[in-house]
């Protein structure tokens, strides 16, 4: 297990057994406190043939500080490492926005995906078919849709634009 200790808690929650010996399958997600030691144990265990399932890949987050490393960086590192392609349930892939769906009892019609970051946030919506509402208030700026095919439904700077 890449991550942090919301994450551990959830999988043991599920019935997952979180150990280092003998790994079914890595789960990698935002870990700010990683080392190289957790690391080098998932790529060990990928490399013998564990499952690897990542959270999701943004590369960058945005922070008062600036942009810093996201969980994206952490895939980055486990891809080159291993040579591998990970399963990933998250943004932008539909795993993440189905279940997030069913969670709510509701359907597609009745919802957009909000977010700052087209790659992960705005590519969730567009793929999965529901609207979309992409805020200027992070990592994706309007000069960066460009060059973009699929574009949001909605550009607004924050959240403070859009009303029902």
């Amino acid at each position: 297990m890449v991550g942090e200790a919301a994450l551990i808690k959830q999988a043991k929650t599920a019935g997952l057994i979180v150990t280092k010996d003998d790994v079914e399958v890595v789960i990698q997600a935002l870990d700010r406190d990683t080392t190289y030691e957790k690391l080098m144990d998932a790529s060990m265990a990928i490399r013998k043939g564990a499952e690897f399932v990542v959270t999701n890949t943004d590369s960058n987050l945005p922070t008062e500080f600036g942009f810093v490393p996201g969980s994206g960086s952490l895939t980055a590192f486990l891809k080159a490492s291993t040579q591998k392609e990970p399963t990933i349930i998250g943004k932008p892939h539909s795993p993440i926005m189905e279940g997030a769906l069913q969670m709510m009892g509701l359907e597609k019609d009745e919802v957009v995906m909000i977010g700052d970051n087209y790659h992960t946030d705005i590519l969730a919506g567009i793929h999965f078919g529901i609207d979309t509402i992409l805020t200027l208030t992070g990592f994706t700026q309007r000069v960066d849709l460009e060059a973009k095919e699929e574009k949001p439904t909605h550009i607004i700077e924050d959240l403070s634009e859009w009303q029902l």
